[in-house]
């Protein structure tokens, strides 16, 4: 079986000196009771970018545009004891969008400091994955998680082709 496709949008601001990233508490469905990123499933025929646009509008009435997204990369989620949940997610940031957030019968959407996420109320593998793509780091992860299908297993990182390991950037020789 091929993992779900899955989109995540994380809409980036900066209020009152801080940096912002707006995330959800999600109230139906797969992960209800937790704080997630906005976004869900690629419907059949949808692009990744119309899906993550309609997504973020129907969540939180939010108006984005294909051209502000900021591709961030992607998370692979394995659930070897539920291997029906696998998604393939692909990631993005964006700083540019009309509206305010408004809550839906999914999300209620707030924002939260960049520095200072709710990571207790989160799924366990955000904090993998999540600060690293909010502070810039960009690639793909490979989160599996164990059989209580909530803590983490294992968590992969391989950076983009053509990236530079950070610990060689700026080294002369």
């Amino acid at each position: 079986m091929t993992s779900a496709p899955v989109t995540l949008c994380f809409m980036l601001r900066t209020h009152e000196g801080r940096e912002q990233v707006l995330l959800g508490l999600k109230k139906t469905g797969f992960g209800a009771g937790k704080v997630v990123g906005i976004g869900g499933h690629v419907e059949p025929g949808e692009s990744i970018v119309a899906a993550i646009c309609r997504e973020v509008a129907e969540e939180t009435s939010l108006v984005i545009g294909a051209m502000d997204l900021i591709p961030a990369g992607t998370v692979a989620f394995v659930f070897p004891a539920k291997p029906e949940w696998d998604m393939f997610t692909t990631v993005f940031l964006c700083r540019t969008f009309a509206g305010d957030a408004v809550e839906s019968d999914e999300i209620a959407p707030q924002w939260h400091p960049v520095g200072d996420l709710p990571h207790a109320h989160m799924w366990a593998d955000a904090s993998h994955w999540l600060p690293a793509f909010l502070s810039g780091e960009r690639g793909h992860w490979r989160v599996v998680l164990n059989d209580d299908n909530e803590t983490v297993a294992s968590s992969i990182h391989t950076p983009p082709l053509g990236a530079v390991p950070a610990d060689s950037r700026g080294m002369g020789s």
